[in-house]
């Protein structure tokens, strides 16, 4: 019979060996001593800030997703907030809830997952804290920098007559959860879906470059298409009206469709945890994006070739 090794739980190891395992894999001189102190920050430039939570059972499920990808999604959905503000991410602090029954490999994998997601935007995890509980909680703030005397790209700054460009899938990550809610053995073909819902990650530099380029408003799509631009639309006092074509159902989210009985417009209008850019600008469309519609004067409403969107409800924390 081939030998297992005894599971080590973080209730044996305590939190600080835990807090060990975690600089191990999320190596940095900032992260070690009771807060971290930062590098001056270059001439000309802002802090900007930003929060988010993962619970398990609420926004994953181990059952579904490995500890690296829970570790990638904390860092892209934090990230994605800065990014959405034309700022570029530096730094993240972890604040994390566990069941002191939690294999240690777990946390390990998790801490690997931020390394990973930290790495492509040259960022560093420099500090956070630890502790018991009944779920695992992971909580990340997500340190930026705007630079330069450009405004930052705020909800209520889309003005009539831009266009709305857009950078990222959209849709997918509602498909993958439909996927994962419905089949246990998921086909091989569609294993895209699931990962971009367990494990979303997003372009570096994105908001930076349309800040850069002339864009004023910008979000992420972490709530659902319609609702995350009815947001602008709202803040801004416009309407926005998608074009349909721009934005069609590509055939991976169509056959998802198909095998879960879900129309596929549903995954674009209505789902959310894309972390899709989305932004407003009246210059030539930001390198990587591409225009999806336009701004009009029709105040808080986003439609689709001038109709009401067939599927608009997006995720609803409470």
């Amino acid at each position: 019979m081939a030998h297992q090794s005894k599971r080590t739980t973080l209730g044996e190891i305590g939190e600080h060996a835990a807090i060990r395992v975690i600089r191990e894999e999320c190596p940095s001189r900032n992260n070690g001593d009771d807060a971290a102190v930062l590098n001056q920050p270059a001439p000309n430039t802002r802090p900007v800030v930003a929060t988010d939570m993962l619970v398990e059972d609420r926004h994953f499920r181990f059952d579904w997703s490995t500890p690296e990808q829970v570790g990638i999604k904390a860092i892209s959905q934090n990230f994605a907030d800065i990014e959405a503000m034309g700022a570029r991410p530096t730094a993240a602090l972890l604040a994390l809830s566990a069941p002191k029954d939690t294999d240690v490999e777990v946390l390990r994998g998790i801490a690997r997952g931020i390394q990973q997601a930290l790495e492509p935007f040259s960022a560093q995890l420099i500090g956070g804290d630890i502790t018991g509980g009944e779920k695992m909680v992971l909580a990340v703030t997500a340190l930026g920098q705007l630079g330069g005397n450009r405004k930052e790209l705020r909800l209520d700054a889309a003005r009539p007559g831009q266009k709305v460009v857009a950078n990222g899938r959209i849709g997918w990550s509602a498909a993958g959860l439909a996927l994962l809610r419905k089949f246990e053995e998921i086909p091989e073909d569609l294993r895209p879906l699931v990962e971009h819902h367990c494990a979303p990650r997003i372009e570096t530099n994105r908001g930076v470059i349309a800040r850069a380029t002339g864009a004023t408003a910008m979000t992420d799509n972490s709530d659902g298409l319609i609702q995350d631009l009815r947001l602008i639309a709202e803040r801004s006092g416009v309407g926005i009206d998608l074009k349909s074509h721009a934005i069609f159902p590509d055939e991976l989210l169509c056959r998802a469709g198909k095998l879960t009985g879900i129309d596929p417009w549903e995954f674009v209008l209505s789902g959310g945890e894309d972390h899709t850019f989305l932004a407003t600008t009246s210059k030539e469309t930001p390198t990587g994006f591409r225009d999806i519609g336009r701004v009009n004067k029709n105040t808080g409403l986003v439609t689709v070739d001038g109709l009401p969107p067939r599927h608009e409800a997006g995720w609803v924390s409470f």
